[in-house]
C-alpha cells in the first residue's frame, strides 16, 4: 500500500473515545504533529454509548421520583408517565451538544481527523480507507464493547446489551439486570424510575461487588427498599423464550421471567483482527498488556483506555491519554495511581468510593492497624433536606493517612472530589477535621467524620 499521507506524524492514534482524543488533544497542545482515526464518532462510548447518555436518563429519573414524592415536600406534583420519546430527545440532545463541541475543539487543534476503520499494519503505520498513516509512535485507544456469556444470544430484542437500552423507544413492564457491577445497578435504578418492575441477578454475593462490602450492603437496602429486586450469589446458567419475553434458569435452579433482558456482566476490549499480534503487541484475554506508563512490549506502541487492563472509567481513559502524549513530548509525567481514581455509581442512592475498602486496607497493612469510622447523613443538615439516606465510611492507617473514603447517599458522586484530594495527598483524619468545610452541605459530612475520626466529633452522641 503506497503511503499517501503527506507526512510521518509525531504521533498517530487508533481510536477517538476517551483515552485516544484526550492524548490527540494534548499531544498537539505540547507541540507535536497528530493524526487521529476513529470508525465511528470521536468521543467513543462514554459520550455516545455510555456515560453520558445513561446519567441523562438517570436524571429523566431522578425527576420521575421527585414528581411521585413532591407531596412529601409540600409540592403538589404529580407523576403523568414518561415520554420514552421525548425523554430520549433530551438524551440525544445533550450528546449532540457535547459532540459538536468536542469535533470543534479537534479542528481546533489541527489535529488530522480521519474517520474509518483503522487497522495496525506495522509498529509504525495504520492502515485506513485504503491509504497508510506512519508515526514515529503509535497509541492504541479501541476501547471496549458489551460482553456476553457464551450460549447467550444478544438478539437487540429481548435479550440486550446497555447499547440497545439507551435507545429503547418504551418503558419496559419488566426487565431483568444480568450483573449487579456499576452498569446494572445504573439501568435497573433508572428502570424502576420509570415504573418497570426490575430484578437484578448478580453471581457474587453482594451488588457493587468491587465496592467496600459496608457500601454494597448499604446499597442493597436501599434498592430493597426502592422495590428492585435482587438475586445474589448464583450465575447464571440458560435463558429460552417465552409468549411475552424471557426466562433465565441460575446454576441454583431458581428461574425468573420478564419482558427484557439487559446482559451487563461488563465489557471486553475491542483487539479482534486488528494487527495487534501481527505487530508482536504483547496480550492477554484480548487486552494490551502496557507497563505504568501506558507502554506495550513494542517500543513504538503504547496503548490507553478500556483496550488496557486498568479500570474501566472514562476519567481513567483522559489520564492515561494525557500520560502518553507528555511522555512522548519528553515530559516526565507520573504514573496513575489508580487506587486514587474517584469510582462513582450514578443510582438512586449514589455510591462513590476513593482508596481502598477495608478488607484491602486489612490484607496490606494488617488487621489490627486499621481504623474505620462510619457518619450517618441522617446528621447532615442537607441529606436532610434532600430526604436522603445512607453514609460516608472512612478507612484509616493507625496514627496515620485516610486510604479509603466510601460514600453512599444521593449526590455522593460531588463528594468525590474532596475524597480524591484526601486519599491523594494523604492527609491526616487531623488534617482534613481543620478546615472549615460550608453549612449546610452534603460536604460537610466529610468534614464531620474526620472530625470524628480525629478524636473531635462535633454533632456526634457520647
Amino acid at each position: 500500500m503506497a503511503n499517501d499521507a503527506s507526512t510521518v506524524f509525531d504521533l498517530v492514534i487508533l481510536g477517538g473515545g476517551s483515552g485516544g482524543y484526550a492524548a490527540a488533544l494534548r499531544a498537539s497542545q505540547l507541540g507535536l504533529d497528530v493524526a487521529l482515526i476513529e470508525k465511528s464518532k470521536v468521543g467513543g462510548t462514554c459520550l455516545h454509548n455510555g456515560c453520558i447518555p445513561t446519567k441523562a436518563l438517570l436524571h429523566a429519573g431522578e425527576l420521575a421520583d421527585q414528581a411521585r414524592e413532591g407531596a412529601s415536600f409540600g409540592v403538589r406534583t404529580t407523576f403523568e408517565g414518561i415520554d420514552m420519546a421525548a425523554v430520549n430527545s433530551y438524551k440525544d440532545g445533550v450528546v449532540a451538544g457535547l459532540y459538536k463541541g468536542l469535533q470543534g475543539l479537534i479542528a481546533s487543534r489541527k489535529i488530522t481527523y480521519v474517520e474509518g476503520e483503522g487497522r495496525l499494519s506495522s509498529p509504525t503505520s495504520v492502515d485506513v480507507n485504503g491509504q497508510r498513516y506512519t508515526g514515529r509512535h503509535i497509541l492504541l485507544a479501541t476501547g471496549s464493547v458489551p460482553r456476553t456469556l457464551p450460549g447467550l444470544e444478544i438478539d437487540g430484542e429481548r435479550i440486550i446489551t446497555s447499547d440497545h437500552a439507551l435507545t429503547l423507544d418504551r418503558v419496559p413492564k419488566s426487565v431483568l439486570v444480568l450483573g449487579g457491577g456499576v452498569i446494572g445497578c445504573e439501568f435497573a435504578s433508572a428502570w424502576k424510575s420509570f415504573g418497570s418492575e426490575v430484578t437484578i441477578v448478580e453471581g457474587l454475593p453482594h451488588l457493587v461487588p468491587a465496592e467496600d462490602e459496608d457500601v454494597s450492603k448499604l446499597l442493597e437496602r436501599a434498592f430493597r427498599r426502592r422495590g428492585i429486586k435482587f438475586s445474589l450469589g448464583s450465575f447464571f446458567k440458560g435463558v429460552e423464550y417465552t409468549d411475552g419475553g424471557v426466562r433465565i434458569t441460575l446454576d441454583n435452579g431458581k428461574t425468573h421471567e420478564a419482558e427484557l433482558l439487559l446482559v451487563a456482566i461488563g465489557r471486553g476490549p475491542v483487539s479482534q483482527g486488528l494487527g495487534y499480534e501481527e505487530a508482536g503487541v504483547a496480550m492477554d484475554r484480548g487486552f494490551v498488556l502496557t507497563d505504568e506508563y501506558c507502554r506495550t512490549n513494542v517500543e513504538t506502541i503504547s496503548a490507553v483506555g478500556d483496550l488496557i487492563p486498568t479500570l474501566q472509567l472514562a476519567h481513567v481513559g483522559f489520564a492515561e491519554g494525557i500520560l502518553v502524549a507528555e511522555r512522548l513530548a519528553g515530559l516526565n509525567p507520573v504514573p496513575i495511581d489508580y487506587n486514587g481514581v474517584p469510582r462513582v455509581t450514578y443510582s438512586h442512592p449514589e455510591v462513590a468510593s476513593v482508596g481502598i475498602t477495608e478488607a484491602k486496607a486489612k490484607e496490606i497493612y494488617g488487621a489490627d492497624q486499621v481504623v474505620t469510622l462510619k457518619y450517618n447523613l441522617a446528621g447532615n443538615g442537607k441529606s436532610k433536606i434532600l430526604k436522603t439516606t445512607g453514609e460516608i465510611k472512612l478507612v484509616q492507617v493507625r496514627d496515620g493517612a485516610v486510604v479509603g473514603v466510601h460514600m453512599v447517599g444521593d449526590r455522593m458522586g460531588e463528594q468525590a472530589g474532596e475524597a480524591q484530594l484526601i486519599y491523594n495527598w494523604e492527609a491526616l483524619p487531623s488534617e482534613v477535621a481543620q478546615l472549615v468545610h460550608a453549612h449546610p452541605t452534603q460536604n460537610e459530612a466529610l468534614g464531620e467524620a474526620h472530625l470524628a475520626l480525629a478524636g473531635k466529633p462535633l454533632h456526634a452522641h457520647d
